[in-house]
């Protein structure tokens, strides 16, 4: 979708005008008689804000319906709750660390057998799949080393048994990549991220390519319950507005941060899916629309805790955060942080070593994101020199 078509996807509000979308901050809504209503009965199971989000996002991503829930985590488990024990998962072996906590330490006790695989080549996956796979789940691009899966190819071994294909486009966004044309069956959002955009708010959301995936996610949405709230809601709506224009600009920043970081002395490998150097390249270049993101990672030379830490307090626009995707820049550790639930074995074997940074990069002019890393990296290299740690 143009910006054009987003912004005026979002309607004015057709009770009294507004041409901002009302927040309806009500838990209940009054009936005619039992069970004749205008479309509302219980906050939960609907309310007039979230349904604007909800059909907005699902136009974003083509898809048939979306249902918005409280965390991005929130979104990931309710698309779980669509199998049962004894089922099956191959999911991409760079996964974010709370999917991995909840697929390992809940749905595994529950029956559910995960299978991590590296996506990147689509044999793999047709390698594991098997008549009791019921979802694939891959992330493209991951979080945080930036692997780039063929969607079009692992839907098609996907289908081959009736499984699922479930993409995250958080990292990617509706703006570069469109899953559910590539094959995809479902889509997953953290919300609080690009779609947001501001970080002031945390949202997930799920995004269907049929009518009956659609009406089951709907039941298990009003079952459990886990939905976001209308102020949420709102804001989100708000940071769709301009989703395009910040997103664009942040792939600029990160394509320039990423030809920084890959010419630097204390630089031993960048993950970004722009460079040509980066494994399946061609792949992004074609299914994320020319656009490669606003994340860009990298490992230093010296590869360990201590020399990522040193770095990551170092910054100044850059801040030391969890969290993407947002107007201002950020930067994480995250075998500490995103990942810490991930054992150290596991991890390096998918590629986050011990001295990985994530860079997320915001709004701000390029130069100046630039010269931030910079003065990190000689400060840093002072503190070699000195002994002297900043605190």
């Amino acid at each position: 979708m143009s910006a054009t078509n987003i912004i005026h996807s979002i309607p004015s509000d057709p009770l009294t005008g507004a041409i901002s979308v009302p927040v309806y901050q009500t838990s209940t809504f009054v009936q005619e008689a039992p069970g004749l209503n205008k479309g509302f009965d219980y906050a939960r199971s609907n309310n007039p804000t979230r349904k604007v989000l909800e059909d907005v996002v699902a136009q974003l991503e083509g898809g048939h319906s979306a249902f918005a829930f409280a965390t991005g985590l929130a979104a990931i488990d309710a698309v779980l709750k669509l199998l049962s024990a004894g089922d099956e998962i191959i999911a991409v072996d760079d996964i974010y660390g709370g999917a991995y906590r909840l697929f390992t330490h809940v749905y595994e006790k529950l029956g559910i057998k995960v299978h991590y695989v590296d996506t990147t080549d689509a044999e793999n996956v047709a390698n594991v799949i098997s008549s009791k796979t019921k979802l694939v789940w891959i992330e493209s691009p991951t979080n945080p080393t930036l692997k780039v899966s063929d969607i079009q190819e692992i839907s098609k071994i996907a289908k081959s048994v009736n499984a699922l294909l479930v993409v995250d486009n958080t990292f990617a966004s509706p703006i570069a990549q469109k899953p559910i044309a590539l094959g995809a069956d479902i889509i997953i959002h953290s919300g609080t991220k690009y779609i947001g955009g501001h970080s002031d708010l945390v949202a997930g959301l799920v995004v269907t390519r049929t009518k009956e995936l659609s009406e089951k996610l709907k039941f298990v949405q009003n079952a459990s319950g886990g939905i976001l709230g209308p102020w949420d809601c709102f804001l989100t709506i708000r940071g769709i507005e301009t989703l395009e224009l910040r997103y664009r600009k942040q792939c600029d920043n990160a394509f320039a941060v990423a030809a920084f970081l890959a010419n630097h002395e204390a630089v031993e490998n960048v993950y970004f899916p722009g460079l040509v150097s980066h494994k399946n390249h061609d792949v992004a270049k074609r299914q994320q629309n020319g656009l490669f993101g606003g994340i860009v990672s990298f490992t230093l030379k010296e590869d360990t805790q201590e020399a990522a830490n040193k770095f990551v307090t170092n910054t100044t626009y850059f801040k030391l955060a969890e969290s993407l995707g947002g107007v201002k820049s950020l930067l994480c550790h995250p075998p500490q942080m995103t990942h810490a639930s991930i054992p150290r074995e596991k991890r390096l074997q998918s590629g986050i070593k011990d001295s990985l940074i994530r860079l997320s990069c915001g709004i701000e002019d390029s130069e100046d994101l630039i010269n931030d890393l910079s003065q990190a990296f000689t400060t840093v290299n002072k503190t070699k020199k000195t002994g002297y740690v900043k605190h």
